[in-house]
C-alpha cells in the first residue's frame, strides 16, 4: 500500500490518498465510499460524492472515493485509449476540494478484472476496505463482464451488512441538453475546442494541472512570458488558443494560453504555454492549475515573428474582453 496526505484547502484535516490498500488506511477505517471512475468529476459525480458525504456524517464515519487506476478502458485497450479529464493526481486535488476525507485508488489489473461482482464485494469492499456504506450512480456496473449492477450492489449490502444508496440520473442542467451529465460528452466538446460547452457539461472548467517547466523563452523575448507545462499523454484537447484562468500559489490570474506544437517555430512536442495577465516573476517548479474558459482560435503557422506577435496581442485583447463580459445566463 502507498499512502500519503495532502493539506486540505478548506480545513485543517489531511486529505488521505491510498493506493492498493490491503486494509482500511489510517483515517479511513470503516468508511462510507462513493464508487466509480469519476473521470472529470462532473455534476453527476459530485452528486454521488455529496450523497456519500452526507451519509458519512449521519453515520459518524469517514468519507472516501474508491476509484480505479489505470482507467479500465486503458487496461483493456492499451495506454491512453481514453482522454483522461482528471488523471490520478488531478483527481485527488479536485476531490480534496469537495470536503471528503480521502481517495482510495484500486489498481485495475488482470486479477481485479477477473473478479466476479460477488468476489469484488467480498474481497475488496468488505475484506480489504471494511466499508460501512457504499454510494454509486444509477449506471454503475462492476465485476467481470460488468455483471454487477446497482441492484446487485443493494442485494450484496443486505447480505454483507453495509448500507447502499444509488443516485438517480443527474441531467446536465443549464439549458444545454436533457442528457445525463457525461464525461464522454465533455471529452467530445474539448476535442472540438469548445471549452465553454465543456464547462456547462462538467459543471466546472476543464483544467490541466502540472509543474511549470523551463521553455525556450521565446515568449519572453516577444513580450509574452509564459508558464509552460506538459499535459497528460492522454490529453486530446484541440490545439489552439484559449482564454484561461491560472491558479498558482493560492492566487488566480486571468490569462491566455496556447496548447499545441508551435508550428511557427519547431512543430515540437505538445506543450501548454500560459501567459498570465498582470503577473511578474517566474513560476518554475511550481505546480499550477490552468482552467480553460473559452476558445479563441486555432493554432496557426505565421510567416514571421512580427506577425505572430501582432496576433498574440489580438489574442490578449480578445481574452481580456471575454473576462470583462458578464457571465452567460
Amino acid at each position: 500500500m502507498v499512502l500519503f496526505a495532502l493539506d486540505n484547502l478548506s480545513a485543517s484535516k489531511k486529505f488521505i490518498v491510498a493506493n492498493d490498500s490491503a486494509a482500511p488506511p489510517p483515517g479511513l477505517v470503516n468508511p462510507v465510499v462513493a464508487i466509480g471512475n469519476f473521470d472529470g468529476i462532473h455534476r453527476g459525480h459530485r452528486v454521488v460524492i455529496e450523497h456519500a458525504n452526507v451519509l458519512a456524517r449521519k453515520l459518524n464515519a469517514p468519507c472516501a472515493v474508491v476509484t480505479f487506476e489505470p482507467h479500465p478502458a486503458d487496461f483493456f485497450r492499451g495506454p491512453n485509449t481514453i482522454f483522461r479529464l482528471t488523471p490520478a493526481d488531478t483527481k485527488a486535488k479536485a476531490l480534496e476540494r469537495l470536503g471528503i476525507d480521502g481517495m482510495i485508488a484500486v489498481t485495475f489489473d488482470k486479477p481485479l478484472a477477473s473478479l466476479s461482482a460477488e468476489a469484488f464485494v467480498a474481497q475488496v469492499l468488505v475484506g480489504r476496505l471494511g466499508i460501512r456504506a457504499a454510494v454509486a450512480g444509477y449506471d454503475f456496473h462492476f465485476g467481470a463482464g460488468r455483471s454487477g449492477s446497482p441492484e446487485f450492489l443493494k442485494d450484496a449490502g443486505r447480505r454483507y451488512g453495509f448500507v447502499v444508496e444509488i443516485v438517480d440520473r443527474v441531467p446536465v442542467g443549464g439549458g444545454v441538453t436533457n442528457e445525463a451529465a457525461s464525461s464522454t460528452a465533455a471529452r467530445a466538446a474539448l476535442e472540438a475546442g469548445d471549452a465553454a460547452l465543456a464547462t456547462k457539461l462538467l459543471g466546472h472548467p476543464f483544467a490541466l494541472v502540472g509543474k511549470v517547466i523551463p521553455g525556450q523563452q521565446r515568449g519572453r523575448t516577444m513580450g509574452f512570458p509564459t508558464a509552460n507545462l506538459l499535459a497528460d499523454a492522454s490529453c486530446r484537447l484541440r490545439h489552439g488558443v484559449y482564454a484561461v484562468r491560472v491558479v498558482a500559489r493560492t492566487k488566480t490570474w486571468n490569462g491566455v494560453a496556447s496548447y499545441g506544437r508551435r508550428p511557427t517555430f519547431d512543430n515540437g512536442r505538445v506543450l501548454l504555454e500560459a501567459f498570465l495577465f498582470d503577473y511578474s516573476g517566474d513560476l518554475y517548479g511550481e505546480t499550477i492549475e490552468v482552467l480553460f474558459i473559452e476558445w479563441i482560435r486555432d493554432e496557426s503557422k505565421f510567416d514571421s515573428t512580427g506577425a505572430l506577435v501582432a496576433q498574440m496581442k489580438e489574442d490578449e485583447r480578445r481574452a481580456r474582453e471575454i473576462f470583462r463580459a458578464p457571465p452567460a445566463g
